[in-house]
């Protein structure tokens, strides 16, 4: 009886200690249950949520570029793309050969995308193709099914007004490659475009914008049910630049299809009015893509049209560059105006010969008939005796031999030689017969077409350091404020030796014998000043000028002399100031001159008729 007591008790301790092990057990579960549903129930419908929602970055529209009177140069049009994504659409490289049956897709495109498809998060939208039409969109969505990952997207993309007449100053905008990752999440969405020359790449900060974003509802295999919420990102900053467009078309249809830069400026605040290159290209095509064949057309062209001839072309000055001498050695005092020299189409140095362009000569020349004729005889002697150094330092207060900042890339310093410079360029010193070819604007010297303008610019407003500029406001990063203007420092020229070589510069196109004489503007109050050159790129034997040098038009075209002309008006109270270089175009009077003439006669006319017109942003 004691014994069954016994384990009575036992056989309840052990239930009891198994019930309550139970109840604790039940309490632990009880009490978790309560904490994931009361305590954390806001966390894990966020987490729900967050399966059920998904984010998405938007671009932000890329900001306008307007001319000084608010005309569009570049603005945005809608744009439809087809994308993958990886994480959905499983094995990208079946579904594009699904999607290659809709819409045809080659195998360098395929490439690029599987290329992408490893370098990219798989959550990352990769952009198969763009600027489809709706017929390819309606075909696309029709069959969404059984394309898995596949997305049309709606987009903006950039649109050039008139493209090729403003390809140099915009420059172009297209894909990011992978150096230029920042880390910046706005780089790594489809479409999405920075700019890669002109403007658009100096000002791509302030053009970009930030970006917004969109909410959707999504089931369980991605698909998107509806958008709960949508905020739109900020736009690009408007760029208004200093360019007058219809200048600018006029400029560019005058120069044609030659291999030419012409540059037009005001000369006293150093806004640029017009700036063509040309040939041009059409900037849309890289923002579309380019095909290989049109690229190799651009690259293998011997015009060069993607260079910017304006900035980044750089020749010989040639007689454009004696107004320069003439200031030297008028500052040194080595001539005065009424000094003459006699030309009898020659001058020696030692056993060298130095040639002017007119065999007979020019006979007795003072600084005024020199400028005038353009004798070559008179500035190796004017040279001769002012030196390199005095030169050299005249031209660069000019505005030669260095970038001048302009807000464009790729701007090159030109060559502006010394004594110095060649010591440590070449390891010789300089000597004088060097000096005498300087002194008509060759050998050594290299300048660009805005240096040219900017050096007309500087002796039209009597000698004041203007710098020129391609905006109207002020831009540092993405900030865009109004410019402050200042009137630009004094070069430290006597006023009386800039009267005189403008005085020889209007005689160069308004006296009958003048070398431009056939390219003036016959309306008085638009007369134009200037200075004909014509640079030669070969060089002539002794004896083809004993049997007579080839004509330019006898000779093939990369060996024909570069034409130049630089000139301001009106010659009487200065406005604007144009530099024109026609590669290979023979003579500087008849093939650039003209050109200059036309241009500035047009931008006189167009500033008359736009007179008391407000400017954008103006009240």
């Amino acid at each position: 009886m004691h014994r069954d007591s016994e384990r009575h008790k036992l056989f309840a301790r052990r239930a009891l200690m198994l019930g309550g092990g139970k109840a604790a057990l039940l309490s632990v579960l009880v009490g978790r249950m309560y904490y994931l549903q009361v305590i954390e129930s806001e966390r894990y419908v966020t987490l729900a949520d967050e399966n059920r929602i998904n984010f998405r970055l938007l671009p932000p529209p890329r900001g306008r570029i307007v001319d000084r009177y608010g005309r569009s140069m570049a603005d945005n049009q809608q744009n439809y793309r087809v994308v993958i994504i990886p994480e959905q659409a499983g094995d990208v490289e079946q579904t594009l050969i699904k999607l290659s049956r809709i819409i045809p897709l080659g195998s360098g495109e395929k490439r690029r995308i599987l290329r992408e498809v490893k370098r990219k998060r798989a959550f990352v939208p990769i952009t198969v193709r763009e600027n489809l039409d709706w017929e390819e969109v309606a075909r696309i969505e029709v069959n969404t099914p059984d394309l898995p990952g596949i997305v049309i997207d709606v987009g903006q993309s950039r649109n050039y007004v008139r493209g090729q007449e403003t390809a140099h100053v915009l420059g172009y905008v297209s894909a990011v490659s992978e150096k230029e990752l920042t880390g910046d999440p706005l780089l790594e969405l489809p479409g999405f475009r920075i700019g890669k020359a002109g403007v658009e790449k100096v000002y791509d900060l302030a053009l970009r914008g930030a970006g917004g974003n969109s909410q959707v509802e999504v089931n369980a295999l991605g698909r998107v049910i509806r958008e709960l919420d949508r905020q739109e990102g900020q736009p690009g900053n408007e760029l208004r630049l200093t360019i007058d467009l219809e200048l600018q078309s006029y400029t560019a249809e005058r120069v044609g299809e030659q291999s030419a830069s012409v540059v037009v400026t005001d000369v006293h605040t150093g806004e640029i009015l017009a700036l063509v290159s040309s040939p041009g290209f059409d900037p849309n095509a890289f923002n579309t893509g380019l095909t290989q064949l049109e690229w190799e057309g651009l690259t293998r062209n011997p015009m060069s049209p993607l260079t910017n001839k304006v900035v980044a072309g750089q020749y010989a000055p040639g007689s454009t560059f004696k107004p320069v001498v003439a200031l030297a050695a008028l500052e040194k005092g080595a001539i005065s105006p009424e000094t003459k020299v006699f030309c009898n189409g020659k001058t020696s140095l030692g056993n060298a010969e130095f040639h002017c362009w007119k065999k007979g000569g020019h006979g007795a020349m003072d600084m005024q008939g020199a400028l005038e004729h353009s004798c070559d005889v008179y500035f190796y002697e004017v040279a001769r005796r002012t030196g390199i150094e005095r030169i050299s330092d005249m031209a660069r207060r000019l505005g030669l031999g260095d970038r001048l900042g302009l807000d464009l890339p790729g701007e090159k310093k030109g060559l502006m030689p010394s004594n110095t410079w060649k010591l440590a360029a070449v390891g010789t010193s300089w000597q004088l017969g060097e000096t005498l070819i300087a002194g008509i604007g060759q050998g050594y010297i290299l300048t660009t077409p805005l240096q040219l303008a900017v050096m007309t610019a500087r002796i039209a407003n009597g000698g004041r350091a203007v710098t020129p500029r391609l905006t109207l406001d002020s831009v540092v990063g993405a900030k865009v404020e109004p410019l402050s203007q200042e009137e630009p420092a004094p070069l430290g020229i006597p006023p009386e030796h800039i009267a005189i070589v403008k005085h020889g510069m209007d005689n160069v196109v308004n006296s009958p014998t003048g070398t431009a004489f056939r390219a003036r503007i016959p309306t008085e109050r638009w007369r134009m000043a200037g200075k004909t050159g014509t640079v030669q790129v070969r060089r002539i034997s002794k004896a083809e000028r004993e049997t007579g040098v080839l004509k330019n038009e006898d000779l093939p075209w990369e060996e024909r002399d570069h034409a130049l002309f630089v000139g301001y008006a009106p010659a009487d109270n200065p406005r604007y100031a144009v530099s024109v270089v026609i590669e290979h175009g023979g003579s500087g009077s008849k093939a650039a001159a003209p050109v200059a003439r036309d241009v500035l006669r047009e931008t006189l006319r167009l500033a008359e008729r736009n007179q008391g017109q407000p400017e954008r942003g103006e009240v």
